[in-house]
């Protein structure tokens, strides 16, 4: 039996245009932007039909990301001290730090799973891992799970 409440983390490029402007009109409604949804949608350049088919099945990572452990995998450059700068930004945006596994560098790349806690007062998750993504040395980030 096929397990239909399946979740998977993409990359805003890879989600189509309409699910994106979803998100964007469910962001004016709860910003009070936008009084109806039909002011949020026209806004966005939606209908409103398209909304409702999505607004339960779209939304943004960090959104629904508060309590959970997330667990990342990042491959990056073996420099003395970079480790240190990577752990800056997770502590900047208030993540609680679980674990962190090193394995041994090969080539002079390390490969960090790192586990961090979401809580109350951590910041936008999404933004987070696209700092850490933007440092000249890090090869890649990707999500690994979240529980």
């Amino acid at each position: 039996m096929e397990d239909k409440s399946k979740y998977f983390v993409v990359k805003q490029k890879a989600v189509p245009e309409v699910l994106q402007k979803v998100v964007e009109a469910k962001r004016l409604l709860e910003t009070e932007r936008a009084i109806t949804v039909q002011e949020a949608t026209d806004r966005v350049g939606i209908s409103r039909s398209s909304f409702y088919k999505y607004r339960d099945d779209i939304f943004p990572f960090y959104d629904n990301a508060k309590g959970k452990t997330i667990t990342l995998v990042i491959q990056m450059e073996d420099i003395q001290g970079f480790l240190a700068e990577v752990l800056q930004i997770v502590a900047a945006y208030k993540a609680n730090i679980l674990t962190i596994h090193q394995s041994i560098p090969v080539n002079g790349v390390a490969t960090i799973t790192l586990s961090v806690e979401v809580r109350s007062d951590t910041g936008n998750v999404s933004r987070m891992v696209e700092e850490i993504e933007e440092k000249k040395n890090v090869h890649y980030v990707k999500i690994l799970s979240r529980e």
